[in-house]
């Protein structure tokens, strides 16, 4: 399996969908792996079966409000960076890249950075969808340590993190992207093939293609066909009708209403830091984390990032399953609704529409 520029543009999409609002908008992502692929070559997404057990896989992702990663651009050579400090904090080269999440920018840029280096790319993610936090990973879950952590910016400020626990690395590297301007790229959770296989969630690359391609082939009803690629539940469907949203200790804060077209319409409420957290209607609970709420464009399909909706803006909300980590006990304790602050049990998305 390889992507080029033929499928760049189905993956993308796929990735926006999957982020449930958050993960960056990849507009310029796609900008920038297109114009790699076109120089330097397609890439090759691998699945961790075919790669030696000592092989070393590096995760990364961007860390930052969304609202930053539009005005404030990299230079195009952090992937290098973070390979080159990888490998010389290891002693061992890079066999593959992964993102921490698949959802948005963070799922697309890499592709640049792979062709440039000649490095493949795994056939998985550390979310299966995008969260705020580095440490709401499957691989955080499952013990591994997220450090060392190598973090850069695009004026090539780089810094080497050492923590004694996730929790402590996720408060310094954001109090370091914070004194970069807001972002900043990381690679954090080293691991070797052997350890990665069972501690990602795999699949989520071809996923995200299978997923774009749904839609682009869909002849007439976009939206209908990502409900039935995802098993999506539509939450409503209308017109957005005001958007509070604050840029706060480098995540987005805020909340969007949305509004039925009919005479009598019922409102949708979505809560959001960098992803769609929760989404109310009339005030009651139809969605949340650790499930993925994604707001779509009603003709295009398009998934817009939180932000990049507006007033006025015509949409479907939907909802669907997150990976089944994320619905188990430990799971819920890092992601569910209460570790956001939010004084509600969490019920999954399906179960909650079918009691409506």
């Amino acid at each position: 399996m390889v992507i080029d520029q033929p499928t760049l543009s189905a993956y993308s999409l796929g990735c926006s969908i999957l982020g449930g609002g958050g993960g960056g908008d990849t507009d310029t992502a796609v900008c920038f792996a297109a114009q790699a692929l076109l120089r330097d070559g397609p890439v090759r997404v691998v699945t961790l079966d075919e790669l030696p057990d000592d092989g070393l896989v590096m995760p990364w992702c961007f860390v930052g409000a969304p609202t930053v990663l539009i005005e404030k651009l990299w230079n195009g050579d952090e992937g290098r960076r973070l390979v080159e400090d990888v490998e010389a904090l290891t002693g061992r080269p890079v066999t593959a890249l992964m993102t921490a999440e698949i959802g948005g920018q963070n799922g697309v840029l890499h592709l640049g950075w792979a062709s440039r280096l000649g490095l493949p790319v795994v056939d998985a993610d550390g979310m299966g969808r995008s969260f705020p936090l580095i440490t709401q990973t499957k691989m955080h879950l499952l013990g591994v340590s997220a450090t060392p952590i190598v973090v850069t910016d695009e004026r090539a400020n780089t810094l080497v993190l050492r923590t004694r626990t996730n929790e402590w690395a996720e408060t310094l590297v954001r109090a370091t992207v914070a004194a970069m301007g807001g972002r900043g790229a990381t690679a954090m959770y080293l691991m070797s093939v052997a350890e990665a296989r069972g501690a990602v969630i795999r699949g989520s690359v071809s996923r995200a293609l299978r997923l774009g391609q749904a839609v682009q082939e869909a002849e007439h009803d976009r939206v209908a066909a990502i409900r039935a690629e995802l098993g999506a539940i539509e939450l409503i469907s209308g017109r957005v009708v005001d958007v509070e949203r604050r840029t706060s200790g480098a995540f987005v804060r805020g909340s969007v209403a949305i509004a039925e077209l009919s005479a009598a319409p019922e409102m949708l409420r979505l809560e959001i830091q960098n992803e769609n957290l929760v989404a109310l209607r009339d005030g009651r609970v139809v969605a949340s984390t650790p499930d993925v709420i994604s707001v779509l464009d009603s003709q295009t399909a398009e998934a817009i990032g939180t932000e990049r909706i507006r007033y006025g803006q015509r949409v479907a909300v939907i909802g669907f399953a997150s990976d089944s980590i994320w619905r188990s006990t430990r799971g819920l304790e890092v992601a569910g609704p209460k570790a956001f602050g939010y004084d509600f049990p969490y019920t999954p998305v399906e179960e909650l529409y079918a009691a409506r």
